[in-house]
């Protein structure tokens, strides 16, 4: 029997090219062609639709333009998270150095777990998409083996 394969993650926002660009500069994602974007001054006709994405892992990831999207009040508040993203690192002085990273990059921190056994932070990025960066043993090998 076939079945329906995983193809990617897509990411609702009201500012495509802005939250391409964040995730990009915070994780390394690489446009696919003819998504990049344009020379400054030159219009973005993706920019204001679908922009894909992938990891260099391979991850794919899209981001949709929508007119309108409530930013997500989780861990409190009337408007769930949905989903969320996890990266992992594989220290804690690594973790710290995405943490900054992550704010200078526009993300806002709402969760400081950096003292539990598993140390991790969780964020906001700059469309109000929770997403957490933690330490993992697995880091090493790339990725878990479960």
């Amino acid at each position: 029997m076939d079945i329906a394969r995983f193809r990617a993650v897509v990411i609702d926002t009201e500012d495509a090219r802005g939250l391409a660009e964040f995730y990009r500069e915070l994780v390394g994602l690489r446009y696919r062609p003819g998504d990049e974007p344009p020379a400054p001054g030159e219009p973005d006709p993706n920019g204001g639709e679908w922009l894909a994405m992938r990891s260099p892992e391979g991850v794919r990831i899209s981001f949709q333009q929508v007119e309108r999207m409530p930013r997500a009040t989780w861990p409190e508040g009337p408007v769930p998270q949905m989903l969320h993203l996890d990266f992992m690192v594989g220290s804690a002085e690594q973790l710290q150095e995405q943490h900054d990273r992550a704010l200078a990059l526009g993300a806002t921190e709402l969760r400081d777990e950096s003292s539990f056994e598993e140390p991790l932070y969780v964020f906001a990025d700059p469309a109000g998409h929770p997403f957490c960066i933690f330490v993992s043993p697995d880091y090493a090998e790339g990725d878990a083996d479960w």
